[in-house]
């Protein structure tokens, strides 16, 4: 029957483009769980083509909806968080893709990991806010985090084969996005429609606005740290606006191993799914005639603050990310409803970080009571 996969976050851009590498890959993969949140009538589609064992809306307001409109296939419908937490367990699950987006994705990621099952991974702030505790988890209950996200999926495979101890630098990759080389006098005056309209990329709203501001990138860095035990220090942020690179790792030796691509996520997607093996797809192949110039630049702090202050954050360790995370959740759909400016958004996240409670050595509890706590604080100073 191939590995059962488990999608949680189902109706959004990874989870949509998954089941498409999914319904091209019949024969190695099988759809036992869906999750959403709001979208219900995507995902009554997807459950009604894909048959899943079960679905989960986890916002209970949606349940009845979806269940009369399933009532007629062999479909379980359940509501709410904790029933994705409890599906973990189900043995028919092999592969939990984690697409959740933001903070709602630590707990079920945490069960899921609790109950033995291999993580594909694309919820970055699970390692953003606990990274100590997941890699803790994951090496109790050997299970392996293989990464979505196209950076960190091009330095696991970089990485393959390769001693840790070896490695001297790991190099992410950013396009950019919608506003490399502008002024801060050009940001000054932007709205959520000019940053949405990303120049590569196919993305959710929330990621697409991190990657116009970096802070995905000041993510993706936090991440990195603890998916591949490198320090701060170690990481460099480059910006490659063709996306053609997807990262890079340099070695003790000088050498240094790039993965390359088409900016296209089914990808990754199909590595996650498929690894260790590498499976045949019908994807697009990169055409190197089509890339003469490859270019490649430093980004501006400055002007893109969120960035500094990944780093500032990553370098204090704790429960700093956390609140860092919850924080720019919090100015992200601020920005989205014209409640605060493009600029205003690091401003707010440094006066939260300052305003918090720091723990230098928090527990599961304390991480969730930081992140209440910086949502209080960042809505106070957006209101």
């Amino acid at each position: 029957m191939g590995k059962g996969i488990a999608i949680l976050g189902s109706t959004g851009s990874i989870g949509t483009q998954t089941l498409e590498v999914i319904a091209d890959n019949s024969q190695q993969f099988t759809v036992e769980l869906l999750s959403a949140h709001n979208n219900k009538e995507l995902l009554v589609k997807q459950a009604i083509k894909y048959v899943p064992n079960i679905v989960i809306v986890t916002n209970k307001d949606n349940y009845e909806f979806v269940k009369v409109q399933l009532q007629k296939f062999p479909i379980k419908v359940f509501a709410g968080i904790e029933s994705v937490v409890d599906a973990m367990q189900l043995e028919s699950i092999d592969i939990v893709l984690t697409a959740m987006v933001g903070y709602a994705g630590l707990l079920p990621t945490i069960k899921a990991i609790e109950a033995g099952k291999n993580i594909a991974l694309a919820n970055k702030e699970t390692l953003v806010v606990a990274g100590s505790l997941i890699n803790k988890l994951t090496q109790e209950k050997r299970v392996k985090i293989i990464p979505v996200d196209s950076e960190h999926s091009a330095i696991f495979q970089c990485l393959v084969g390769e001693n840790p101890d070896w490695i001297e630098k790991i190099i992410l990759t950013a396009s950019g996005g919608p506003f490399r080389g502008k002024s801060i006098d050009f940001l000054k005056d932007v709205g959520p429609e000019q940053a949405l309209n990303h120049p590569n990329w196919c993305m959710g709203n929330k990621i697409t606005i991190d990657s116009a501001t970096l802070m995905n990138k000041g993510l993706e860095a936090i991440e990195a740290k603890w998916l591949f035990g490198v320090e701060p220090e170690e990481i460099e942020i480059i910006i490659h606006p063709q996306s053609v690179i997807h990262s890079m790792v340099q070695f003790k030796d000088g050498s240094v191993k790039a993965q390359m691509g088409e900016p296209d996520m089914h990808m990754p997607i199909h590595y996650a799914l498929s690894f260790p093996e590498r499976l045949p797809s019908s994807l697009p192949r990169l055409d190197f005639t089509k890339y003469s110039n490859l270019s490649f630049e430093a980004p501006d702090p400055k002007i893109f603050r969120n960035l500094a202050i990944s780093f500032e954050v990553m370098k204090k360790g704790g429960n700093w990310a956390c609140i860092m995370n919850a924080a720019n959740e919090v100015v992200v759909e601020a920005f989205l409803k014209g409640k605060t400016g493009f600029l205003q958004m690091p401003e707010i996240i440094e006066n939260v970080l300052v305003k918090s409670t720091f723990l230098s050595e928090p527990t599961y509890d304390d991480l969730r009571q930081s992140d209440s706590e910086a949502r209080i604080i960042a809505k106070s100073l957006i209101s």
